[in-house]
């Protein structure tokens, strides 16, 4: 039970739980993905990725000076499950308005070649 009380922690904030529902329908995101989205500071997307990641729910990767986080490629079997049962939980509503403003950000910072 120990090992599992931070994943619900770190999954008992709202913002948190954005983060995750974007990564979830997107895979791979940039720190300033977060930033565009959710219309918050990069410090506290940081904030909040980082404790998603000292929870085990998201793992990073370097690219030049930018963060990205994914879903964790060897996360422990409970992990997988909370994970897996977020899917269905964060589909739809509000969520879906959140995917759809990741969609438009994602396709504009394509078009500039920049996270900014």
């Amino acid at each position: 039970m120990r090992d599992l009380a931070p994943v619900f922690k770190a999954l008992g904030d709202e913002t948190r739980l954005a983060i995750m529902a974007l990564i979830i329908r997107r895979g791979d995101l940039c720190v300033c993905d977060f930033e565009a989205v959710l219309g918050i500071s990069q410090s506290k997307s940081s904030r909040h990725l980082r404790y998603l990641l000292n929870a085990g729910l998201v793992e990073n990767r370097r690219e030049g000076v930018w963060m990205h986080y994914r879903i964790p490629r060897k996360a422990d079997a409970r992990t997988r499950a909370v994970i897996s049962s977020l899917r269905p939980i964060l589909a739809g509503g509000e969520l879906e308005r959140l995917g759809e403003r990741l969609d438009a950000w994602l396709a504009r910072k394509k078009r500039r070649a920049v996270c900014r």
